[in-house]
């Protein structure tokens, strides 16, 4: 599949911060809710949530709202989607020729 500029453009502004990348990680391990990745960075809810987003947008990862038995504030957990990140020439070439 052919991608469009914005694709591309969305792709390597998501993958292009040292946090995200290290949320990709965290996240190939298991589904998480934010305040752990929260925790595990170091960060508050905001940065991570606003970085999650980000990766959310350009499609890496999606997140599911859920209630939990134990508490009735819905949370939301994130989980890395199958994703293989290539840019080809092709691409390139489709855009700007």
């Amino acid at each position: 599949m052919t991608k469009t500029l914005q694709q591309i453009t969305d792709i390597g502004e998501a993958i292009s911060h040292p946090v995200r990348l290290k949320l990709l990680y965290l996240l190939s391990e298991r589904e998480r809710y934010v305040y752990d990745l929260a925790k595990d960075l170091n960060l508050s809810r905001q940065v991570v949530q606003l970085h999650l987003k980000r990766l959310e947008n350009a499609g890496f990862v999606e997140s599911d709202l859920r209630l939990e038995d134990n508490d009735m504030r819905a949370k939301k957990f994130f989980k890395l989607k199958d994703f293989d990140v290539r840019i080809g020439i092709d691409d390139l070439m489709k855009i700007f020729e």
